[in-house]
């Protein structure tokens, strides 16, 4: 099934660029196998290839720094899904190329240099940035070329890589292709607490327009393999990665800003310290913030509505209030552990707001928020805040009916 999904999505995507090069007058000289089609960019530290040296030994190159190595992922139109002929293995769907240099404009022309012919961008799905070159270089900056460039969708999506952003465009299954999976990764937020809402170019602008601090979704890969874990923090001043939240602390800013789809509370049982499991169906938080004087302050309260989904309580009887009890307690001293344990690392050790404290405080008190958003990470780092949290289990699934 998922085979044949990849296969769909594959061939919808050739026809559509097919029909662009057919009704697309300026475009029309281009043959469809000679113009490349892209998905996915990656932005690394710079590393040249041995081509690259090569070039430079004989004094061949361009004058350049070499500061960024840009990565692009293109469909590789000769991959039909099918093992090749004589050797039994199968082609990858996509095919990366990377370049090196300081200017990623000029990256990108360097494209025709090497042979790989003529490219089309209006189908860029996902940038992916690493850690090291986001703590070196502004995201403003780093994005320039692309926020400039009419080709590029304002629906392209921006993810951070703890590690070298080209090996989130590897994959060990030749038959996907990686910047379609990680966009379909954003997509799950119904099933989890641990995926950021995405974060396409068109939001992005506002966010670094704002100065304030915001987060962007990490990825990690290791061995053909991605995972998403956790999010960048990214400072509204500097627009430069700050630090991370691993994945339990991104939990803890979904249950604050109460964005959640979906996702599960891992809890145990306070008498016989087993576990169970409480599965989200809806999230609401409200934020308030307090003004006295020169003194701030902020009520969060969070309620949710969710089901008994895994007990490992040998006598837990979800139609025992005594049992059901224990169990909405235990659920909501997880949460508060979750929220607790995020706002102490944004306050303590980043001291950037990037849950939407500022935010609420700015839209109940604007007139005060123009006094002090210029210094708001840091005086955020001093705020109280107290939480209130409300869960209510209203299913206890086929089990409890059962019985």
């Amino acid at each position: 099934m998922k085979k044949n999904f990849k296969s769909r999505q594959f061939l919808l995507v050739s026809l559509s660029l097919f029909l662009l090069l057919s009704l697309t007058g300026c475009w029309s000289s281009h043959e469809i196998e000679e113009l490349r089609l892209e998905v996915g960019i990656a932005l690394d530290k710079g590393k040249e290839s041995s081509t690259e040296k090569e070039l430079e030994e004989q004094g061949g190159g361009y004058p350049k720094r070499n500061i960024i190595t840009l990565t692009h992922q293109f469909i590789n139109a000769q991959a039909t899904g099918a093992g090749n002929k004589g050797t039994g293995t199968q082609q990858k769907t996509y095919l990366n190329i990377s370049d090196t240099g300081d200017s990623i404009h000029q990256i990108i022309r360097e494209l025709p240099l090497n042979g790989k012919g003529n490219f089309t961008s209006q189908h860029t799905k996902v940038i992916v940035i690493s850690e090291k070159l986001l703590r070196t270089y502004s995201l403003d900056r780093l994005l320039n070329e692309f926020l400039r460039d009419n080709e590029i969708r304002p629906s392209c999506l921006v993810i951070i890589s703890k590690g070298r952003a080209s090996k989130a465009l590897e994959l060990n299954n030749p038959g996907e292709v990686s910047a379609f999976s990680l966009v379909k990764t954003t997509e799950s937020q119904s099933r989890t607490t641990r995926i950021l809402p995405p974060m396409p170019l068109a939001k992005l602008t506002g966010k670094m327009q704002s100065e304030s601090s915001f987060l962007l979704q990490n990825v990690v890969s290791a061995n053909g393999e991605v995972k998403f874990a956790g999010a960048a923090v990214i400072n509204g001043k500097t627009k430069k990665l700050v630090g991370f939240l691993n994945e339990e602390e991104l939990e803890g800013i979904t249950w604050i800003t109460g964005k959640g789809k979906g996702g599960l509370v891992k809890s145990f049982d306070q008498e016989t310290k087993e576990l169970i499991i409480y599965e989200i169906e809806s999230m609401n938080s409200q934020i308030i913030p307090h003004v006295k004087g020169e003194n701030i302050s902020f009520d969060v309260n969070i309620e949710s509505e969710g089901r008994l989904s895994e007990n490992w309580v040998a006598k837990g009887n979800p139609f025992d209030n005594k049992f059901l009890y224990r169990t909405k307690k235990a659920a909501e001293k997880e949460v508060k552990h979750l929220v607790q344990n995020v706002t102490n690392k944004m306050q303590k050790e980043y001291q950037t707001d990037v849950a939407g404290f500022g935010n609420q405080l700015r839209i109940e008190h604007p007139k005060l928020w123009e006094k002090i958003k210029k210094d708001w990470d840091e005086r955020f780092s001093n705020v109280p805040i107290k939480y209130n949290v409300k869960l209510t289990i209203k299913d206890y699934g086929t089990f409890g009916a059962s019985k």
